[in-house]
């Protein structure tokens, strides 16, 4: 196979724990040469972030980080710190969420790395911005809660309650790959390096889609609603007689064949429930009626039928569940290293043609230190082999 589209680019990764990471193994997955910078001894702040532990480190750093070259640098000391701008310096695109500043006062900032490289993709991940907001601490969970985020998630007479998952910077490394992309086709058409600035609050307002342009347009901040949703009906989970059964009705004629296979086709021409916007009128009425009749039978009967009958439905499962239905419908949700190893969970886009190369496990704490130092010191070196 190729190497990817991205074939012949070379990154640099100064990111740690979970967005820049992401960013980059994308970046890795499309062909990249992906040199990721960790601190002696400790190395990313993830590599400790455990149970579930690996056999070399954690399941949190391996989600992140295969397909990479990995490098031990100490940017307080002024060798290391040489290397790590011989690297910026080679570099087709840098990635780094450091505390804003601080690679400025190393040498590695922006200013300092595009004069030595003009060319240079220079990708930024903050918490809140590199203005006003510069000094306040970028976590996850912290921008879930002041962003807004918990404030619409969980139910309406409980406590506010984050995702499940750091969903926050989960979607600013998806966001930092697009603008990794955009500047490189950019440059690609010009020969003009960017700066790209994303941070996690931009990134979580941006996400929040219908929430956030309703709030736009009336003033009033939505509240939580629990597994309902606020503009459709029935938009939720609907108890069955063993559990629960998320139902998704988004138009009348849905409706009307949910309600045929519940044998109640009545309810399709009761004035309360005729339209979508009737039946978020009487949301209550509604579950009442339906989960009077989905009592009758299990979960995974009444799936089947609303599917067939194309309603969309799904039983409340595991992320066990999750990986076995992906598996059934031949989506092939994870990956192998070539070397062997762990599983990861696969690039998520497939292709027509061969875009994505082979994976290769997360590297080891300083893995390649001999490879890159000695790469590094040597100006008419040959390009880094990928991974």
């Amino acid at each position: 196979m190729s190497g990817g589209p991205l074939e012949g680019v070379l990154v640099a990764d100064f990111s740690r724990v979970l967005a820049g990471p992401l960013c980059t193994m994308t970046l890795a997955d499309l062909g990249a040469t992906v040199v990721k910078v960790e601190r002696p001894g400790s190395g990313d702040d993830t590599r400790s972030w455990g149970p579930p532990w690996s056999e070399k480190s954690t399941t949190y750093f391996e989600s992140v980080n295969r397909s990479k070259l990995g490098v031990t640098l100490d940017l307080a000391d002024e060798g290391d710190r040489a290397l790590a701008r011989e690297l910026a310096r080679r570099a087709d695109v840098l990635v780094e969420n450091f505390r804003t500043g601080s690679l400025e006062r190393m040498g590695l900032g922006y200013e300092r790395v595009s004069a030595d490289n003009p060319g240079i993709v220079y990708c930024s991940i903050t918490g809140f911005g590199s203005g006003a907001g510069a000094d306040l601490p970028g976590y996850d969970f912290v921008v879930q809660a002041a962003g807004g985020l918990m404030s619409i998630t969980g139910e309406a007479d409980g406590a506010p309650t984050k995702v499940g998952v750091a969903l926050v910077d989960v979607l600013t490394g998806k966001d930092a790959a697009i603008g990794v992309l955009a500047a490189l086709a950019d440059r690609a058409r010009t020969g003009r390096g960017c700066r790209v600035e994303v941070n996690l609050l931009s990134s979580l307002l941006g996400s929040l889609v219908n929430q956030a342009q309703g709030f736009l347009e009336t003033g009033r901040p939505p509240g939580r609603m629990g597994n309902r949703h606020p503009s459709i009906a029935p938009y939720e989970t609907l108890r069955c007689r063993d559990g629960l059964l998320a139902v998704a009705c988004g138009n009348d004629g849905q409706f009307a064949r949910l309600a045929a296979v519940l044998g109640a086709p009545e309810l399709a021409e009761d004035e309360r429930f005729a339209t979508n916007a009737a039946r978020v009128g009487h949301r209550e009425e509604l579950v009442a009626a339906l989960e009077e009749r989905l009592a009758s039978d299990g979960c995974a009967a009444w799936q089947e039928r609303l599917t067939g009958a194309g309603v969309p439905a799904g039983k409340v499962g595991t992320l066990a569940d999750g990986f076995a239905l992906a598996e059934r419908l031949g989506l092939a949700p994870t990956v192998v290293p070539e070397s062997g190893g762990t599983p990861t969970v696969r690039h998520p886009v497939t292709y027509s043609t061969d875009l994505v190369r082979e994976a290769q496990p997360p590297p080891e704490l300083g893995e390649h230190d001999t490879a890159v130092r000695d790469w590094l010191s040597d100006p008419e070196a040959p390009p880094l082999p990928t991974p």
